[in-house]
């Protein structure tokens, strides 16, 4: 677990051994999540870098036949 303080301006600091493990650079948009106490920070991804990412989910579902087009 790492510290970092919230500086005069707003900002956070984030370790640079944290920011390569998550590969984050600068410029990166995140979503900000908050629930009792926690923040989370959530990198917002364009579309072609989730190409792939539902590798090997399996899509052979049964419809009923009103689902069908």
């Amino acid at each position: 677990m790492f510290e970092t303080t919230v500086t005069p301006n707003l900002q956070i600091q984030i370790s640079s051994e944290i920011l390569k493990q998550l590969k984050i650079n600068p410029g990166q948009h995140f979503w900000i999540s908050y629930d009792s106490g926690v923040i989370q920070l959530i990198p917002k991804k364009s579309i072609n870098d989730l190409f792939g990412s539902l590798k090997g989910i399996d899509s052979n579902i049964e419809r009923e036949d009103e689902d069908r087009i």
